[in-house]
C-alpha cells in the first residue's frame, strides 16, 4: 500500500521508518554532520551543508508536507523562527490582515520587529467578511489566521476566507498549532501556507523547541526554500529526530487531549466560581458549526473566566497536579494567566477589547486521568473562593 493511501494514524506512526535503506533502521538515524563529501567536482550526494539540507531534517520536512497535504515542508528552530521566515516573503510598504485574538508572540513579532522594516498590519475578526474587506487596501499582501485563536478559541471559516484571499490575490497563512494536521488541514481548505509551533502538540512532551512551515504550490515552495536557507533558522538534526519521535504518537495524544479537555470544560462550565468557558466543542460556542465543518476534532487547550479576579492568585497557588507554567500541548497539564504571560506584549486596550482580561485563565489539558485533573481544579477553585470570602469576612 502506498503511503498516501494510509490513514493519518498510520502515516504518523511510520514517520521515518522506511527511509533508511542501507540498514533498514526503523527509526531514522541522526545525521549530525554539518558538511557532506562530494563524489567529485560538479557532483553532489544531494547534501552539501547542514543549513541547506540535512538527511534527518529532510525526513521530518517530508513527513510534515505529507501530513498537511502540502508540497514542501521546512523545519525551523522555533515557531517564531517559522513565522519570521514566512514574514520574509513581504517587503517595505506591504500590509497584512491578521486575526484579532492573536498569540502575543506573533503580535510582538509584527509590531516590534516587522514595523521596523515598513510592514504594517490591521487586526480584525477574520470570520467577519465585511471587516476583512474594509481592512484590505492596495498594499495588502496576505491574511494571517489563527483558528482556533489563542486564548479565546475564536473560529474562522477557512474555506471562505482563503477563497476570498485567493480572489483578491492575497496569500493565506494559517497557524495550525492548536489543532495539528490530525484534526485540521488548512491547505485542503484553500490556504497557501501552514505554520506550527511544533514545540506544542507535534512535539508533545515539553522537551523540544521547533517550528514547521508547509507550503502549497511550486513557486511558493521554491521561494520559501530560498528564504529558509538564507535566513538559516533551521532545526538541528537531533531536534528533528526528537520531533519525529513525538509526532509518531500524535494521534493517540490528540484523542486523549480532546477527551480530557471536554470533561474538564464541562466541569468548569458548571462550577460556581467560573463565569465563562471558551471551548468550541460546546454547541453554544459561536464558532461551533464552522468548527465541525472544517475540523475532525477539538484541541486540548481552552480558556475560562473566574467570576472574581481575586480568585486567580490563590487558584494558581493551590493547583498541584496542573502546573502554573507557560506553553501548551504537552502530555502534562499546564495553566497560564494570559494577561501577564503569553499576551503581556499586547496593549491593554486591545486585550480588553477582545476579552483577554484579568479574570481569564488558559488551560492546556494533558493526558493525565481526567478525574485527577478535575479534583485538582475543584480543590484549587474552592480554596481560592474560601480565601477571598475569608478576607471579606475579616474586613
Amino acid at each position: 500500500m502506498e503511503r498516501k493511501q494510509l490513514k493519518i494514524e498510520s502515516r504518523l506512526a511510520q514517520i521515518g521508518s522506511m527511509e533508511e535503506q542501507a540498514t533498514g533502521a526503523v527509526n531514522f538515524p541522526i545525521y549530525q554532520a554539518t558538511a557532506f563529501r562530494h563524489p567529485k567536482l560538479g557532483q553532489s550526494t544531494g547534501f552539501d551543508y547542514i543549513r541547506t539540507k540535512s538527511p534527518t531534517r529532510q525526513v521530518l520536512e517530508e513527513a510534515a508536507a505529507d501530513l498537511e497535504s502540502g508540497d514542501a515542508g521546512f523545519a525551523c528552530s522555533s515557531g517564531m523562527a517559522a513565522l519570521q521566515t514566512v514574514f520574509a516573503l513581504f517587503s517595505q510598504g506591504d500590509h497584512l490582515i491578521v486575526s484579532l485574538d492573536l498569540y502575543g508572540g506573533t503580535y510582538r513579532l509584527i509590531e516590534k520587529i516587522l514595523t521596523r522594516f515598513g510592514i504594517s498590519a490591521t487586526y480584525v475578526d477574520t470570520n467577519d467578511m465585511d471587516a476583512l474587506e474594509q481592512a484590505r487596501g492596495p498594499h495588502t499582501k496576505a491574511v494571517i489566521i489563527e483558528t482556533p485563536t489563542n486564548p479565546l478559541m475564536m473560529i474562522t471559516d477557512l474555506e471562505a476566507v482563503c477563497s476570498w484571499a485567493r480572489h483578491n490575490e492575497l496569500t493565506s497563512i494559517v497557524d495550525n498549532t492548536l489543532l495539528t494536521p490530525f484534526f485540521q488541514r488548512p491547505l485542503e481548505l484553500g490556504a497557501d501556507i501552514v505554520v506550527h509551533s511544533a514545540t506544542k502538540y507535534l512535539g508533545g512532551h515539553n522537551d523540544v523547541l521547533a517550528g514547521l512551515i508547509v507550503t502549497k504550490g511550486k513557486e511558493l515552495s521554491e521561494e520559501m526554500a530560498f528564504l529558509h536557507n538564507s535566513i538559516g533558522a533551521v532545526l538541528s538534526p537531533s531536534d528533528s529526530y526528537q520531533l519525529m519521535r513525538g509526532m509518531k504518537t500524535l494521534a493517540l495524544r490528540m484523542e486523549r487531549h480532546e477527551k480530557n479537555a471536554a470533561s474538564i470544560a464541562a466541569f468548569l462550565k458548571e462550577h460556581s466560581a467560573v463565569s465563562e468557558v471558551f471551548y468550541p466543542a460546546f454547541s453554544d460556542h459561536p464558532g461551533y458549526e464552522i468548527q465541525i465543518k472544517q475540523a475532525s476534532g477539538n484541541t486540548g487547550i481552552f480558556s475560562f473566566k473566574v467570576k472574581d479576579s481575586r480568585y486567580v492568585e490563590p487558584l494558581l497557588r493551590h493547583i498541584k497536579l496542573i502546573a502554573f507554567a507557560e506553553s501548551l500541548g504537552g502530555v502534562e497539564s499546564l495553566m497560564t494567566y494570559p494577561a501577564v504571560q503569553t499576551h503581556a506584549d499586547i496593549p491593554l486596550e486591545i486585550r480588553q477589547a477582545v476579552g483577554v482580561d484579568e479574570r481569564l485563565l488558559r488551560i492546556s489539558v494533558g493526558i493525565e486521568h481526567a478525574d485527577d485533573l478535575i479534583a485538582d481544579l475543584d480543590a484549587a477553585l474552592n480554596a481560592a473562593v474560601t480565601e477571598v470570602e475569608g478576607e471579606e469576612g475579616g474586613v
